[in-house]
């Protein structure tokens, strides 16, 4: 963290948060550091690797340490759309209708393989994940804040799912990879679990309001001029390469100016630099571009692709890199 002035009670709160996430989850600072990013944003989350990496005990970890009304939703290909957003029924008491919310009405809603799902199912969060409501015959209801969207998917088998189609990949601020544990963490996790599970004695650090707090606060950090250049000429690039045949969208700007804002935050500064934005670059945008089919055959690979991107603009103060 860059100690360039007082922690508000909000970060001191956040970064508590994270140490006592950690008490369950070894090993994965970095990806609980992206996760409170995205959700200091506003922004959701994509989780795509094996079973057994602790996808779902991170999400469910998050919420006891926030204080968070949690939902998680087993995406199979029989789920239907209102099970997510919830639908009408009539009363015959009072011979009206009335609306049972679904499971998407919370502050952090696990999508558990949601390629799983069938597209209709999938895209009854795409209201929810951008606009922050859903719409249940013609009546529009409010998500709660905060609100965030945590899907995982296994990137092995794909006999019965349905791939995320661009649209709603884009929806998603960035794709995570958990990965393996490391030996010694592994064994760390042995203990932890001989006994009891670990995430019973998880305190609860922030609450809801102190969430909305801080992204009040997150909001109000700034960016020089030169920075909104640098972030539109990184994702321009993507649009022109000729190894990509889809490159980024606009939406992938505001997504990495907005991550910037919450990553620069997260280090105590209320100022964005060059670097927070170089941190989050490729991680926002690996998921919204496609190679070529030529690319593809010369195995050239997107994290390739973005990195020679990045050498080639120009970085503000500093000159090229």
């Amino acid at each position: 963290m860059d100690e360039t002035k007082a922690m508000s009670p909000e970060l001191q709160k956040i970064l508590g948060a994270i140490e006592e996430m950690e008490t369950v989850i070894v090993g994965k600072h970095r990806e609980m550091i992206l996760l409170m990013t995205a959700m200091l944003s506003g922004a959701h989350v994509l989780i795509e690797d094996v079973p057994g990496t602790g996808k779902t005990s991170l999400a469910a970890t998050m919420s006891r340490v926030m204080g968070m009304a949690f939902n998680r939703a087993q995406f199979t290909p029989d789920i239907m759309a209102s099970d997510i957003t919830g639908f009408n029924i009539y009363n015959r008491q009072k011979e009206t209708f009335e609306f049972r919310s679904g499971l998407v009405m919370c502050n952090l809603l696990l999508a558990d393989e949601i390629n799983r799902a069938s597209p209709k199912t999938q895209s009854a969060l795409l209201e929810a994940m951008e606009e922050g409501r859903v719409t249940v015959d013609g009546e529009t209801y409010p998500m709660p804040e905060p609100f965030m969207v945590i899907a995982t998917q296994n990137p092995t088998g794909y006999v019965g799912t349905y791939p995320l189609p661009e649209a709603q990949l884009d929806r998603f601020a960035f794709k995570l990879n958990m990965g393996y544990p490391s030996n010694q963490e592994e064994i760390e996790i042995l203990r932890a679990r001989r006994g009891q599970n670990p995430m019973e004695n998880v305190r609860q650090v922030l609450s809801a309001e102190d969430i909305v707090s801080a992204k009040a606060q997150v909001a109000q950090v700034k960016l020089e001029d030169s920075l909104y250049t640098y972030i539109v000429a990184l994702i321009s690039a993507t649009r022109h390469h000729k190894s990509f045949s889809l490159g980024a969208s606009p939406r992938a700007s505001v997504a990495l100016m907005r991550l910037a804002q919450a990553y620069a935050f997260l280090r105590g500064r209320d100022y964005v630099l060059p670097d927070d934005i170089a941190a989050l670059y490729r991680i926002a945008v690996a998921h919204r571009v496609i190679l070529t089919q030529e690319a593809k055959l010369n195995h050239v690979t997107v994290s390739a692709v973005l990195d020679e991107i990045f050498r080639s603009v120009e970085v503000p103060y500093l000159g090229k890199k």
